[in-house]
């Protein structure tokens, strides 16, 4: 057997082994939707032995009983249609539940029913809020009495005295005022020292000659007046002497 004949016979065998794979996974069918929960007819719970009715398309799906106020059943899609995204109705007893829920392959959940006996209720219609009036005011009305004063309310109790409050700052240094006017004056002050005495006058001119004394017997006073008038003399001089030297100085 050459080697292409070969991997012909093992490609067939591998089809024929897989195609009994592929008809069981297509034949397979989805699996089922399952719900559970509490029931309720007209308000009070439904009674052990109640059947609880599942209907898609107007045909019966799946039903179970009541048991200890609960129900659990599991909606199976039959071979050959199609439950994917359809509404599921339900029912207690005779009466149509008001929840509703929708298929899906493994889906379902906890699902608590409550119905009501004779036809589901109709879906009120809303009634839209009726057209606000606008009152237009009418003329405003006299004006009412003043009324009596009441009575002074009693006087408060006194409160607590504050903290004190923090220091301001500084203000800015104002403008130079105006000089004042001139005081009057004030009164004289005490007499100063004596000055230093001044330097000597300069020699006066020789008086005129007195008259002549009066003769003595003794002859005296005619001497003692020459005496004198040379003793002024040396005087005079020696006077002029000094305001000379003075002046050098």
């Amino acid at each position: 057997m050459t080697k292409a004949k070969l991997v012909a016979l093992m490609a067939v065998m591998v089809m024929l082994l897989a195609l009994p794979a592929m008809v069981l996974a297509q034949a397979q069918p989805p699996r089922p939707a399952v719900f559970g929960g509490s029931a309720t007819l007209d308000g009070v719970t439904a009674a052990n032995g109640t059947t609880v009715t599942a209907t898609i398309d107007g045909v019966v799906a799946a039903t179970t009983t009541v048991s200890g106020g609960n129900f659990a059943f599991s909606i199976a899609q039959p071979p050959g249609s199609s439950y994917a995204g359809k509404t599921i109705t339900f029912k207690v007893g005779l009466g149509t539940a008001s929840q509703t829920a929708t298929w899906t392959a493994d889906g379902g959940g906890v699902l608590n029913l409550t119905a009501i006996s004779g036809p589901p209720p109709a879906t009120a219609t809303p009634v839209p809020p009726p057209t606000a009036v606008v009152a237009k005011p009418g003329p405003a009305g006299a004006a009412g009495a003043a009324g009596v004063p009441g009575p002074a309310g009693a006087k408060g109790d006194k409160g607590d005295k504050g903290d004190a409050g923090s220091s301001g700052s500084a203000g800015s240094k104002g403008d130079k005022g105006d000089g004042g006017a001139t005081g009057a004056a004030g009164p004289a002050g005490p007499a100063g020292p004596a000055g230093s005495a001044g330097a000597a006058g300069a020699v006066g001119a020789v008086g005129p000659a007195g008259a002549a004394g009066a003769e003595t017997s003794s002859g005296g006073s005619g001497l003692l007046g020459i005496i004198g008038l040379i003793v002024a003399i040396v005087a005079l001089i020696a006077a002029g002497g000094g305001i000379m030297m003075g002046g050098r100085r």
